[in-house]
């Protein structure tokens, strides 16, 4: 307790409010839950919320009572209970307040999806993981964290009261944090490691997509540090079903697909891209890929070139949109989206409106076409000024397509 008080003095004095005045009587009050259960902790980049769903569900089909705390929601089992519109990370009194029931219904695990801002302003005030992962870190939220080494110090954060630690080997942040956990017990994953026998063929089996793979290797050495028998992992991918807005395909009875995801870092929207395209090879389909996306207003604007310029080397078609604009103009985010790109570059369309550029992604795709939606997943608002409009990309994909019929 003198250990996380005297490291919330070095935190500016606004978030030390957070955790000595929010978090500390969170905790009185709710009688300590975090000591009564097994916490594993995810953050990221990408993927912390598949790689936490999954978790998740491999615990549950091995009968271990596990709650997920993630940025689609509070989960009790496979209970949804929604966290908000858009949720970063649950405030302390949310957080231990969810705790408190789980131990009341004898859960044994919360997994537990965090954020770089939610760390950084110590929202998880009191937490030591079990466990802590990282999925990988590239530069996001540099408007917040200025810096990407001070970007990866506010995810690292994580690890300092975590009694074992999972990193990504691969991930251009390793160097960075393996110098920050010298003294800690690591374990590390990699594409290249050599999997017991039959877990690499269920990983690949289930998840096509490079990107999942990778996520599914850090949950199954997660996993092994649990006890969780190989068998129990191999058997739970057959039932795992992607979190809302995760590579979501719509069923929208159409001779082309259509899917909604997340993606919204040059990564992301990159490995969602990639994916798509080697499946169209795979499956020996011809067909074009076209993609519908934006950049945040009011977030780091040194990204949005790179966003613009991953598109439209990946996909046939880029329709640059609207995506919480805020108080930003969008049609400035869309030409900051196109500040790489030569004039007349003719895979680009711009429509400031999501709805219309949505509506014009379906009826330009043919047979075997993939249309990508990309950028907002789960979420069921976007926000135009300062309010937040409901909106859900999945719902007006689908009333448009039946439109067209």
């Amino acid at each position: 307790m003198l250990a996380q008080v005297a490291y919330l003095l070095k935190r500016p004095l606004h978030f030390v409010k957070t955790g000595l005045l929010q978090g500390l009587p969170a905790q009185i009050q709710t009688k300590f839950p975090e000591r009564k259960l097994r916490v594993i902790a995810i953050t990221g980049t990408d993927g912390k919320t598949s790689s936490s769903t999954l978790l998740q569900h491999v615990l549950l089909f091995a009968k271990r009572k596990s709650g997920l705390i993630s940025t689609i929601g509070f989960f009790l089992g496979k209970n949804p209970s929604d966290s908000g519109l858009h949720v970063t990370a649950p405030q302390p009194k949310d957080l231990y307040k969810f705790m408190q029931e789980l131990v009341k219904k004898k859960y044994e695990f919360l997994v537990l999806e965090t954020t770089s801002h939610g760390l950084y302003q110590y929202r998880t005030w009191g937490i030591r993981p079990e466990i802590a992962a990282i999925t990988n870190i590239a530069r996001e939220h540099l408007d917040y964290h200025r810096t990407y080494k001070q970007y990866v110090a506010a995810k690292s954060l994580l690890l300092k009261n975590a009694k074992t630690i999972v990193l990504n080997a691969d991930d251009f942040s390793f160097p960075l944090l393996s110098k920050q956990t010298k003294e800690k017990k690591v374990l590390t994953y990699s594409s290249s490691d050599r999997l017991p026998v039959g877990v690499t063929k269920a990983i690949r089996a289930r998840f096509p997509e490079q990107y999942n793979q990778q996520n599914a290797r850090m949950v199954f050495t997660i996993c092994q540090i649990l006890g969780i028998s190989i068998q129990d992992f191999i058997q739970s991918l057959s039932s795992f079903q992607h979190a809302p807005g995760r590579m979501q395909w719509l069923q929208l009875n159409k001779k082309f697909a259509v899917i909604v995801d997340f993606a919204h870092t040059p990564q992301g929207v990159a490995a969602v891209l990639t994916a798509l395209k080697k499946l169209q090879t795979t499956q020996n389909k011809l067909g074009k890929l076209l993609v519908v996306l934006g950049s945040a207003g009011l977030r780091d604007r040194e990204k949005r070139p790179e966003m613009g310029k991953v598109a439209t080397e990946l996909a046939d078609l880029a329709i640059f949109t609207a995506e919480d604009p805020r108080t930003e103009d969008v049609w400035s985010i869309i030409r900051q989206m196109k500040e790489q790109l030569s004039a007349n570059h003719n895979k680009i369309v711009s429509i400031a409106d999501r709805k219309r550029a949505i509506a014009f992604a379906l009826a330009a795709a043919k047979a075997n076409d993939i249309v990508a939606i990309l950028g907002k997943g789960h979420e069921q608002s976007m926000c135009y000024g300062t309010k937040e409009i409901p909106w859900d990309d999945a719902r007006v994909a689908t009333e448009l397509a039946k439109k067209q019929l």
